[in-house]
């Protein structure tokens, strides 16, 4: 296929881009600047310009732009780059997408959808829950609709927290945990999905290569967590104990409103559709997945 991919420079994109190639996938990456690599197109989303001759002959688009969630306190005006970093983009690559009759536009997203499941296990056909999140990826999923009209195979990606051996959810906690202050946050009771990024990587390549496949996908292992659970076994993992309870009251005032949105509620969801066409994790629980990133390495 040949793949054009937009957000390529992130934790994700960055790993997802030897993967393709290596499975004989031609890859052009979208920058924002101008191109300078043979595999480099330039494209402005503000202005809605993408480099003339980028999107000829092309099979695929793959979208993973979006601004990090958690990466700084929620103000209205981060909320509004939360937002604009999403749905501008997605906006302008679908309708480049049903312009150009491409047949398949992959677009990244988050369980964040769901809102918070509590013990409610939830796959594909969960409704939108409440909060910012929520409302974030249902508009954000919403600008695809552009290019599902035009005909083309729409995926929506997802994602739940990618354990990875740089950045992602380990990154954020193996510092705790190896200083020992790790522990439950909040009540620990609040489901966190969690998946590989080896999986997260052939997830999407499986869905970017398997036509029937459309709507809506959770990019999550089966195995499903609390964030008591999964901090345990993250302990284990690297030989520290996580004894704490960091209380909701501490993280609101660190974190502010993502507190309650992004770490004291959880969303329990299941990959039914990956699982349902035949996709097969490596890793289908925490323990070897913990095992594979950080081994004796911890």
């Amino acid at each position: 296929m040949r793949i054009v991919v937009a957000g390529s420079s992130g934790l994700i994109g960055s790993a997802l881009l030897p993967v393709l190639r290596h499975a004989g996938h031609e890859v052009l990456r979208l920058v924002r600047r101008p191109a300078a690599a043979r595999d480099e197109r330039s494209w402005d989303p503000p202005a809605g310009r993408i480099q003339d001759g980028t999107l000829d002959g092309v099979d695929a688009v793959l979208n993973l732009c979006g601004a990090g969630i958690g990466d700084k306190r929620w103000s209205q005006a981060r909320k509004q780059a939360l937002l604009d970093s999403r749905i501008e983009p997605t906006e302008v690559l679908a309708a480049a997408v049903a312009e150009h009759k491409i047949p398949v536009l992959v677009n990244a997203s988050a369980v964040g959808f769901y809102g918070d499941t509590g013990d409610q296990a939830v796959d594909e056909s969960g409704p939108k829950g409440q909060g910012f999140l929520a409302d974030l990826v249902h508009e954000w999923e919403s600008a695809t609709r552009p290019a599902r009209d035009g005909g083309a195979r729409v995926v929506l990606l997802r994602t739940g927290l990618v354990l990875a051996e740089s950045g992602g959810l380990l990154g954020k906690l193996k510092p705790l945990v190896t200083f020992m202050l790790g522990g439950k946050l909040g009540d620990g009771r609040q489901y966190w999905p969690w998946i590989s990024m080896d999986d997260e990587l052939a997830a999407i390549r499986f869905v970017l290569e398997h036509d029937d496949i459309a709507g809506p996908v959770n990019l999550c292992a089966p195995e499903q967590l609390t964030n008591a659970e999964l901090t345990r076994q993250m302990g284990e993992a690297l030989g520290r104990p996580t004894p704490w309870t960091v209380p909701g009251f501490a993280l609101r005032l660190v974190l502010g409103e993502f507190a309650d949105e992004g770490v004291l509620i959880g969303q329990r969801v299941t990959p039914k559709a990956l699982l349902d066409h035949g996709f097969e994790f490596q890793h289908e629980s925490l323990a070897p997945a913990l095992a594979d990133v950080v081994g004796t390495r911890a």
